[in-house]
């Protein structure tokens, strides 16, 4: 299963309000514009003043990070065929932070290979999107998370809506795809407005933008970049938000690793913290998502 597409699965790591919604199981992540953030928007995942110890690399032969073609902006091959994207510049800056650039090589695969090339020992660590489940926590170890992809509201800027908040949608139709984690957590978290399921994505926003919807929510990913787009010709706006939720979307983008390689882990745990706080990932993060995510 990939990460992001249709139905996402993403960790919220970026805690600002935990609402109970029932019995103490369940809880919401909701980051709002005061969120811990770097300048231009980018919520901190590590401690500023937590600092990782950097494992002794020395006795790496070779570090071979897979990845794949079919996943933009994360990772895909540009016009001259050179790997390209977010997974991507990110696996060299860390490979520059842990000094080790002369032994990292970066592979593109099949997504479905993936899992058993790194079992096979063909590779040392899996940048590519794959979602963190139960399943794959048994056989594989993971980094600590380095970019959520929140759910989001985009609105039509022609509908009546008094407010600018959420509460506001209250009776308003919503469209949201059928079928979709996103379905689900429109239903248990805003009961209240009007939910009018959709077969696709891009039906969901030609009605946005035909005004027969006054909202739409789904993935952070993708609506920010209709939204300033020549397709939405400007009728619509983020809304709100944005809004992580472990129980509906998921853990958060991780570095994927053999079961038993806590020395890699390590490294690329103190690598992200540091990248972190030169800002390094932040550069990169405003690099493909220029209009942001949250």
């Amino acid at each position: 299963m990939r990460l992001l597409i249709a139905c996402p699965n993403i960790k919220g790591f970026f805690t600002i309000l935990q609402l109970c919604l029932a019995a103490g199981a369940l809880f919401v992540f909701l980051v709002s514009s005061h969120a811990a953030r770097a300048d231009d928007g980018l919520p901190l995942m590590f401690d500023a003043r937590e600092r990782l110890p950097r494992p002794d690399l020395s006795s790496l032969v070779r570090l071979r990070i897979l990845t794949t073609i079919d996943f933009p902006p994360f990772n895909f091959a540009d016009q001259t065929g050179r790997l390209a994207g977010f997974n991507v510049d990110l696996a060299r800056e860390i490979c520059a932070e842990l000094k080790i650039e002369a032994k990292c090589q970066i592979q593109a695969l099949p997504f479905e290979e993936l899992e058993k090339t790194l079992e096979s020992g063909a590779g040392e660590a899996v940048m590519a999107g794959v979602a963190v489940t139960p399943d794959r926590r048994r056989r594989f170890s993971f980094s600590r998370p380095y970019l959520g992809v929140p759910a989001r509201f985009a609105r039509n800027l022609a509908a009546k809506i008094d407010g600018d908040t959420a509460a506001a949608l209250a009776g308003k139709p919503v469209g949201v795809v059928e079928g979709t984690a996103h379905q689900v957590m429109l239903k248990a978290f805003f009961p209240k407005v009007t939910i009018i399921p959709f077969d696709s994505h891009e039906m969901m926003l030609e009605a946005l933008k035909a005004g027969k919807v006054d909202a739409v929510f789904s993935d952070g990913l993708r609506l920010p970049f209709w939204v300033a787009g020549e397709m939405s010709a400007k009728c619509c706006a983020l809304f709100d938000g944005p809004y992580l939720s472990e129980k509906f979307l998921g853990e958060a983008l991780t570095v994927m690793f053999r079961k038993n390689d806590p020395l890699l882990v390590a490294a690329f745990d103190h690598a992200l913290g540091a990248l972190s706080r030169n800002g390094r990932l932040q550069d990169i993060y405003l690099r493909y998502f220029p209009n942001g995510l949250y």
